[in-house]
């Protein structure tokens, strides 16, 4: 549940990001790294993608925390 609710802060914060980039054409991550190419961007780009991949996982699970499967 804590890593649940870290995933998402960082999927969100990496969403508020790509807002800043469609709106104002300013990448945050970006602007603190030294540029998009940077080691550092690159990193904080996979880390925010590795938690937009776990909160998928949200999706398909219960109040209990097992995945949900349709029986027929």
């Amino acid at each position: 549940m804590f890593l649940d609710k870290i995933a998402l802060a960082v999927a969100i914060i990496g969403g508020l990001n790509w807002g800043s980039i469609g709106l104002f054409d300013f990448d945050l991550v970006a602007f603190i790294s030294g540029g998009p190419g940077t080691w550092l961007a690159r990193i904080v780009y996979t880390i925010v993608g590795l938690a937009a991949l776990w909160c998928l996982t949200l999706l398909f699970r219960t109040e209990d925390g097992r995945a949900r499967h349709s029986h027929a």
